[in-house]
């Protein structure tokens, strides 16, 4: 009842008693007002729940599904008469070439991995519209971390094509000197923390990084990217919690796209989706549609005024496809139907999407298409050779940095295999030509 006007009713006459039973009875169901902590209701920690006069279930597997945002449809007409462009034209062509940028970077190192010029490689085919599109809507004072298929977030966000390039290499030219794997891209300058293999670590580190962010009073966010996989882990129970309690400024970044390795979401949860998670948190939520590049983008920085205007955490759900194998150590083939594959591959692909949109509007044709495809696929091709022919990192890297100076155990460690080196080193076996004698 109002501010729980049940204090101020007296207790009634047995002769009352049904009529006021009935009185409160209509009350509570017509208006549904909630208790008021300290008066009606001494659990603090629900202060907000309705009373209820009988035990009620709620089957949370079947709610209604959160709705997802998008503005195209597959066949790359706007949803909306009333849609325009979010940005410029000359924006929506960059953002464009940067989306067949990764496509073309992803064809060519997946064919030198499986040549063994590379010893790994992931692809990102059919989710280049959610990192391209969602990176525009960050800042450089925001602090983003990855998981490890956003090639198209660092493109976007300037980190150098070549430096993609030297890092799957593991060349000299790397930032890392070889100590990381391919495709492991970071930048202390672009505000991207380095990407690390294992699933969901990054998740927790970013809870406090943007808690630290709140602290400072800056007007920024962290995002974090993580995958439907990265969900199930506990660190992600962990980091959401943390952000929800603390009100950190950060964007849950969910890139759902239907596998984890060979696991599809059907297997991984019963619930609706990784958005409907927010409602255990405390959280605000959003279902966009990934392979639609506007919605990624319209929706991602709303997000950002939200979460920075508000002060809270914001989970995005991204849906999309994985359309290539999960890395190069795996077969997709082995788990789903060629069909399906080749069906995202065409034609829902987001880059087919954008470019049928683009040509209605009288914003592309096919010679700028054949002039942009050559010179994306040249430039790849060019740091692709620099970086082949850049010698490997000093083996002395392989250690060094690692620790602010060497531990006895490492120096140890790094004498030994120094004279080992001595002795050994000219055979064939240890090719020490292909590495630098910089340091």
């Amino acid at each position: 009842l109002a501010k729980c006007e049940l204090q101020t009713i007296m207790l009634p006459r047995s002769s009352r008693l049904k009529q006021v039973k009935q009185i409160i009875h209509q009350t509570y169901h017509s208006q549904r007002l909630f208790c008021v902590r300290g008066i009606n209701s001494p659990y603090f920690q629900i202060e907000h729940a309705p009373w209820s006069l009988e035990p009620e279930f709620r089957d949370t597997a079947r709610i209604e599904p959160f709705p997802v945002f998008r503005c195209l449809d597959w066949d790359g007409n706007a949803v909306d008469p009333n849609f325009s462009l979010p940005f410029s034209e000359e924006e929506l062509i960059e953002l464009y070439r940067n989306m067949n940028v990764v496509q073309a970077f992803d064809d060519t190192f997946y064919r030198l991995a499986r040549a063994g010029y590379i010893s790994f490689y992931m692809q990102n085919s059919c989710e280049e519209a959610l990192q391209v599109g969602s990176a525009k809507a960050w800042q450089p004072d925001d602090v983003l971390f990855f998981q490890y298929r956003e090639l198209g977030t660092f493109i976007q966000r300037g980190f150098p094509l070549q430096q993609c390039a030297d890092v799957c290499f593991s060349n000299n030219n790397d930032y890392a000197k070889g100590k990381q794997m391919p495709v492991h891209y970071g930048s202390k300058e672009l505000n991207c923390v380095t990407i690390s293999s294992t699933l969901a670590t990054q998740m927790p580190q970013a809870a406090g990084a943007a808690y630290a962010i709140k602290r400072e009073g800056k007007r920024a966010c962290a995002v974090c990217y993580f995958g439907d996989g990265a969900a199930s882990e506990g660190d992600a129970h962990a980091a959401f919690n943390f952000s929800a309690t603390t009100e950190a400024p950060i964007i849950w970044m969910c890139r759902n796209n239907g596998y984890a390795i060979s696991t599809p979401t059907a297997d991984q949860y019963r619930g609706d989706g990784i958005a409907a998670r927010a409602y255990g948190y405390g959280m605000y939520a959003n279902r966009f549609d990934g392979n639609d590049l506007f919605a990624s983008y319209i929706a991602c920085k709303k997000a950002r005024d939200v979460c920075i205007e508000e002060q809270r955490p914001v989970i995005m759900e991204g849906m999309t496809y994985r359309g290539s194998h999960h890395s190069t150590s795996d077969d997709s083939k082995s788990y789903r139907d060629d069909e399906e594959e080749h069906k995202w591959r065409t034609y829902y692909h987001p880059i087919r999407r954008l470019r049928v949109f683009m040509e209605k509007e009288l914003l592309w044709t096919d010679k700028q298409e054949k002039e942009l495809c050559t010179d994306v696929q040249s430039k790849v091709d060019e740091v692709a050779r620099v970086a082949q022919r850049t010698l490997k990192a000093n083996w002395k890297h392989c250690l060094m940095d690692t620790f602010d100076t060497l531990t006895p155990h490492q120096q140890k460690q790094m004498d030994e295999l120094e004279q080992h080196l001595k002795e050994y080193g000219e055979q064939e076996f240890y090719k020490m030509h292909e590495y630098s004698d910089e340091m």
